[in-house]
């Protein structure tokens, strides 16, 4: 899929997302919208996954660390096929397949259960070595959050990567610079970030993480990095593309209205009138 045609995915995504977390109200929204473009590069361009066969072994695997974004990946997933669109709507409510923190027991197409902050990227080392040790040819991605790299797991995570020469994973950090708590950098400045990951003997680029071009020729320059791990970070906005949320603070778990849900997709639907 060329950038355009992806550009016009992530704002249909975009609207899916709103949709979803506008029916039940309530919802992270504003981590969510961060990662539209990062997921949308991944998979419909990078990632060799199956709707119709989820557990495929050979496939590659996402891991969403910062669980909490759940409602971007399930517009992903719905999307792709991996389970009827029409369960976008039952999101966060009882009975759901689709909690607010992704569970891989309860959601097709989930590859780990994430949201317990700071975790995410050793699960994601874990199979990252797994699928080495299977001889599999696969790559494995996690996305974390800014806010949970004050968790010191990140960390140790970050260390155990390179050591075990892991060039098969490919990680995100989303710098949209808020947390729940405020600005990240009034709470524990992480700044500077790429110094912090290239010190622990990652490879390292920084790139605006909206920009699809941009994240597809990191994901390809990192797949050509051997034996050590990769961090792309992507400098993003919370909340980007609903203009009640955008670089709100308030938006990692916002209530909202209707009206504003409603006002948000035409808004998008504008946008992408761009593109016919």
């Amino acid at each position: 899929m060329d950038s355009m045609n992806l550009e016009k995915t992530a704002l249909r995504l975009r609207k899916m997302i709103i949709k979803s977390i506008g029916d039940l109200g309530i919802g992270h929204i504003g981590g969510s919208l961060s990662i539209v473009e990062v997921l949308t590069v991944l998979y419909y361009k990078h990632m060799n996954v199956d709707p119709d066969n989820p557990l495929l072994p050979e496939r590659d695997r996402l891991v969403l660390s910062k669980g909490h974004a759940g409602p971007a990946l399930y517009a992903v997933l719905a999307d792709k096929g991996f389970f009827p669109v029409d369960w976008l709507s039952t999101l966060n409510q009882g009975g759901t397949n689709l909690p607010s923190h992704c569970d891989m027991l309860r959601t097709p197409g989930i590859d780990m259960s994430t949201g317990s902050l700071g975790q995410g990227l050793s699960a994601a080392i874990g199979l990252a070595l797994g699928c080495r040790m299977n001889n599999l040819e696969n790559y494995i991605y996690a996305i974390i959050g800014d806010g949970e790299s004050d968790e010191g797991q990140i960390w140790e995570a970050a260390m155990a990567a390179p050591h075990f020469g892991l060039d098969n994973l490919i990680a995100f950090t989303d710098y949209n610079k808020m947390n729940i708590d405020g600005y990240t950098r009034d709470i524990m400045n992480l700044d500077d970030l790429g110094a912090k990951w290239t010190a622990f003997n990652w490879y390292v680029q920084r790139v605006d993480g909206h920009r699809i071009d941009r994240i597809s020729e990191a994901v390809e320059r990192a797949k050509l990095v051997k034996g050590r791990p990769s961090m792309i970070i992507l400098d993003t906005l919370k909340g980007k593309g609903a203009s009640f949320a955008e670089e709100n603070l308030s938006s990692h778990n916002m209530a909202f209205s209707p009206e504003q849900r409603d006002q948000a997709i035409a808004e998008l639907s504008r946008q992408e009138e761009n593109y016919a």
